[in-house]
């Protein structure tokens, strides 16, 4: 194995963090971006709405991780969030995609956070990284999300976007907050439940942002997601079996609009999406099932 020095900003959120104790793990010398003061010598000052980055601190780096950003789930959709939402991907991808093209030996590698919104409400319709962009807020995000990397592109630095799924995890992301209602036994569909959930078990998440950085041949837009989605209808049905609890109360849509705002057309949508790259390049999915995904988080 070749030890590499790499860059990872949003390394203290869900993925981030696994990603960091991942890649150390294996004897990887990773530095981390922050939004403060650096503490010691593995952080890196940065300022993604200034643009700002210490790129001194990146110097050395054979690949660049760039997973910040604002929490789609965190807040409703507001006029104020949803600006912070895109201020946080677009202005801080550009400032990371404009450090690494500036520097004099540039990492090999960006691979740049995206997410699955990218193709909008797809239905029945299964898509893969081919299709093109969908309608609505999400989806018009991420298509300004990912442009904002051109200045590493146009350098020459293969540049990745990883289009993450639904993370099946129970210590953070929108999953996250099912696990409690479920023990609780208030878990439940939502709406009709017939809409598709793409997910990736956290290990798979990792192991594919790992697997991006390590193969040549991926480059361009990458669905991170395992290959077989599933309904939420299924989804509640392996929820309820692997928690042995029942999910008896149906969370009507009009419910979910009151309570979500705008955010709820997302949650009510379907997205069938497969990971034709992965698979192509010879990705192995540790936990393809949505049994086995949830199963693994619920340990």
């Amino acid at each position: 194995m070749d030890f590499m020095k790499i860059a990872v900003t949003g390394s203290t959120g869900l993925i981030g963090t696994e990603l960091v104790r991942s890649l150390r793990a294996d004897g990887h010398e990773v530095v981390r971006l922050v939004r403060r003061r650096p503490a010691g010598p593995d952080e890196i000052a940065w300022d993604p709405v200034r643009g700002h980055v210490d790129t001194a601190g990146l110097a050395g780096c054979a690949a660049v991780v760039h997973l910040a950003g604002a929490g789609v789930a965190d807040h409703r959709w507001t006029p104020a969030y949803k600006k912070e939402l895109r201020d946080s991907r677009v202005l801080g991808t550009a400032a990371i995609a404009e450090a690494v093209a500036s520097l004099d030996t540039p990492p090999r590698v960006l691979v740049s956070g995206s997410a699955i919104g990218y193709y909008g409400d797809t239905g029945d319709r299964a898509v893969d990284e081919s299709a093109p962009p969908g309608d609505g807020f999400l989806a018009s995000l991420c298509v300004e999300w990912e442009a904002a990397a051109a200045p590493a592109a146009e350098a020459g630095i293969r540049t990745a976007f990883a289009r993450t799924g639904l993370v099946v995890a129970r210590q953070g992301g929108a999953w996250a907050k099912l696990f409690p209602l479920f023990q609780a036994g208030l878990g439940g569909r939502l709406g009709n439940g017939n809409q598709y959930w793409s997910y990736i078990a956290l290990h798979d998440e990792v192991a594919a942002l790992r697997f991006m950085i390590d193969t040549e041949s991926v480059a361009g837009p990458v669905n991170l997601t395992a290959p077989d989605p599933v309904t939420n209808r299924e989804v509640t049905v392996a929820m309820s079996r692997i928690l042995h609890r029942p999910a008896l109360l149906p969370v009507p849509a009009p419910a979910i609009r009151l309570a979500l705002g705008e955010f709820a057309q997302d949650v009510l949508s379907s997205q069938r999406v497969v990971p034709a790259r992965l698979l192509s390049a010879g990705f192995r999915f540790a936990f393809p099932g949505v049994e086995k995904a949830i199963g693994a988080a619920a340990v």
